[in-house]
């Protein structure tokens, strides 16, 4: 439970992810002075990235992982490098079922009008003075607000004439 609420990741996506990063040129080095492990260097980063606010200063990081502000830093740096180098095999469109699959979830936890809508993105959350009248638990937020929240969406919509 703690692995995943730090690092907002499964220990199996966890695993995943250092197999797929732990060859990269950028987490070896010819010096006597030895990198961390590719798994601590990760474990720093995926906490950086999912928090927010001061959880996520490197002040904060460190007194979590219990190394130096350069160590957060370099290993964050290292990370992006090497997930940036992933893109062209990891980063791709859906295929018919991925997108089926995706409508499907949609039109489960929307509602059926958005079902042929997919890609959307998350947003930014403005605060409400008070609890709505109608549905108004459906507005309670995370950080114990009642608020909307503003997507910039990119929908992709499956004409079923074009199939």
């Amino acid at each position: 439970m703690r692995f995943r609420r730090n690092l907002r990741v499964s220990p199996d996506t966890f695993d995943e992810l250092v197999q797929r990063i732990a060859d990269h040129h950028v987490f070896h080095n010819r010096s006597n002075c030895q990198q961390f492990p590719v798994e601590i260097q990760l474990a720093i980063a995926l906490f950086r990235f999912g928090h927010d606010g001061n959880s996520t200063s490197v002040e904060a990081v460190v007194q979590w992982a219990g190394v130096s502000v350069g160590t957060v830093v370099k290993a964050t740096c290292r990370v992006i490098i090497a997930f940036l180098s992933l893109h062209d095999t990891v980063i791709c469109w859906p295929n018919e079922e991925e997108k089926e699959a995706a409508k499907d979830w949609v039109e489960a936890e929307s509602c059926p009008s958005w079902r042929d809508g997919f890609c959307m993105v998350d947003g930014t959350l403005i605060p409400l003075f008070e609890k709505p009248g109608h549905h108004g638990e459906a507005y309670f937020d995370q950080k114990s607000n009642y608020s909307l929240n503003v997507q910039v969406s990119y929908f992709i919509f499956v004409l079923s004439f074009l199939y």
